[in-house]
């Protein structure tokens, strides 16, 4: 017996929150490897963990939020614990690999699709991971056209936020792109659920020991979303994060030894040449003396003393 499948019990609520938490993910941990770029070595790996670990709950948490609104109406659905949480620690782990490569190796061809790769399949792992962890009374099956699709989505989602976290500049651009993988990594999740469908038993065959959502979803995304509110005030308070591009070149500026420019600084003043007739009757020690100079006048003043 095939199982009637909901994806949307709550209608557009929980699809426009996990989009949400998702973008909202994407954004912060932009950010953080943004600024990993322009800090220096020295808080390097601190950002671009925080990033990491941004992204990867925002992912998280989007599809755990996605998964509120998902029933079968003839069973009731748990969750195994132990599943869900290794489902995190793959999206917070798998994000990193990605965000270190790009962030000390840059976005060479080669290396982008080698992060973005490794990023997406660890995406798409954690989505399947996380929909593994259910039990109800019944077996699910997957379409396998639209598994590879979703895997795709994630690919090419990932490989485009890491290209954007290390090439985008300003506020408004880092928002578009936070706001497009916010979009792709939701597609990809409700791309992943269509291919699933699920043949009802009387034997309990998927029926393990779990919580409802109410006992396990809800108390387990208090903590990413947490972090997510701790990694939003530092980036908030952060000062080169809050002043922008503008500063970072001017530390640049300050570390090659130059002093930045202001914007609108008025141009430096040129010293005036000095006229010929002081130089003529107070000529520079150890000058030679001219033809029709005043030599006579003051012989001091020429040639060796």
């Amino acid at each position: 017996m095939q199982g009637t499948v909901d994806g949307f019990s709550y209608g557009m609520i929980t699809p426009i929150t996990a989009f949400l938490m998702a973008g909202l993910g994407g954004a912060l941990g932009l950010r953080c490897t943004v600024r990993s770029l322009h800090g220096g070595r020295t808080f390097k790996a601190g950002w671009l963990a925080l990033g990491a670990a941004a992204i990867g709950c925002g992912v998280w948490t989007m599809h755990f939020v996605g998964m509120m609104g998902f029933s079968v109406a003839e069973t009731a659905i748990s969750y195994d614990v132990p599943l869900t949480l290794v489902s995190l620690a793959v999206a917070v782990v798998v994000v990193g690999i990605g965000v270190f490569v790009v962030g000390y190796r840059g976005t060479g061809p080669a290396t982008l699709a080698t992060a973005g790769l490794i990023t997406g399949l660890g995406v798409a792992a954690m989505h399947y991971i996380g929909m593994y962890s259910m039990s109800l009374r019944g077996e699910f099956t997957y379409d396998a056209l639209l598994v590879v699709l979703s895997v795709l989505i994630a690919v090419v989602a990932s490989t485009a936020a890491l290209w954007a976290a290390v090439t985008v500049r300003g506020f408004l651009p880092s928002l578009g792109a936070s706001a497009v993988m916010g979009v792709a990594v939701t597609g990809m999740h409700y791309t992943g659920m269509s291919a699933m469908t699920v043949h009802l038993d009387g034997h309990g065959s998927r029926l393990a020991q779990g919580g409802s959502m109410t006992t396990v979803l809800l108390p387990m995304l208090f903590g990413p979303l947490v972090l997510l509110l701790v990694v939003g005030v530092i980036v908030m308070f952060d000062p080169l994060l809050v002043s922008g591009e503008d500063t970072w070149n001017g530390t640049r500026e300050r570390r090659a030894g130059h002093r930045p420019r202001a914007r609108h600084a008025a141009p430096a003043p040129v010293a005036a040449p000095r006229p010929a007739a002081e130089e003529e009757f107070w000529p520079r020690p150890g000058a030679p003396a001219p033809a029709d100079g005043p030599a006579s006048r003051y012989p001091d003043s020429y040639g060796p003393r």
